[in-house]
């Protein structure tokens, strides 16, 4: 496991880090002496989570429905009264419903973009926080492949619109905070095994599907959440001191060219 020393004494927010790609990332912060502040829908994968990293560290929960107006203000009511202090950040809530564009539904467009307001606000609230401090910071943003270049296994214009957004969010912080010395990057991952895809195929069909897509890649596999944590945790360190604005393709090899 890549962790940093770089973490010592340092406090991230992740937003959905009950699972996937923000909890594993979650995990090596704290393995390197930080603290994790996760955010995710109230249940046993977020109380799992909080106890599991709790065992070698510090972890708090903030229980949130991102797609609840009501819930995401209680959110950022409790990120700036309790956690302020954290310099580092990952918006990695995500869906994915892969639909042709004429069978969308307005209920599937809001949903994609329901959650960008809930990114959205909910980083403006830490971003705060981090300038208040004075400190600086860091933070990634999971955007994704197919904001980049659309799948003809898995149509995704909503999905793709969304996470397109994000990227170009990640460029207009990176500018606009750059000043306050808090860095703005993002990773673009193509297919990953996550609980993303979970609800994407049955568990009878998900194996046989996460084969099939493997072959998308020019190294032959999908990617695991452990690749994609130890991308951002390179962007969230000091490693990373000079870059911002970066939409860092950690993806195997699909945008240099897809079988």
């Amino acid at each position: 496991m890549y962790v940093s020393a770089d973490f010592e004494g340092k406090k991230i927010v992740v937003i959905g880090g009950a699972s996937g790609m923000g909890r594993k990332t979650a995990e090596m912060v704290v393995a390197a002496g930080g603290s994790a502040v996760l955010v995710g829908r109230k249940g046993h994968k977020l109380d799992d989570a909080v106890a599991s990293l709790s065992q070698s560290g510090t972890a708090w929960p903030v229980p949130a429905d991102l797609a609840d107006r009501d819930q995401v203000a209680e959110a950022q009511k409790q990120l700036a009264q309790d956690h302020s202090d954290a310099t580092l950040l990952v918006n990695a809530a995500g869906f994915f419903t892969p639909k042709p564009f004429l069978d969308h539904e307005v209920e599937d467009y809001d949903a994609y973009h329901d959650l960008n307001r809930s990114t959205f606000l909910l980083t403006q609230t830490v971003v705060r926080g981090m300038i208040a401090g004075g400190k600086g910071g860091a933070i990634v943003n999971i955007g994704s492949m197919w904001a980049h270049q659309a799948i003809g296994a898995t149509p995704s214009s909503a999905y793709s619109m969304a996470k397109a957004g994000l990227h170009a969010l990640t460029h207009n912080l990176a500018y606009e905070l750059a000043g306050e010395n808090i860095r703005v990057n993002a990773v673009a991952p193509a297919v990953t095994r996550t609980p993303l895809f979970d609800k994407v195929f049955s568990a009878d069909e998900l194996d046989g599907a996460m084969q099939q897509l493997s072959g998308l890649h020019p190294l032959g596999r999908v990617g695991t959440p452990q690749e994609l944590a130890a991308a951002i945790i390179f962007l969230l360190s000091d490693a990373s001191s000079w870059t911002t604005g970066a939409i860092l393709n950690v993806d195997g090899g699909v945008m240099a060219g897809r079988n």
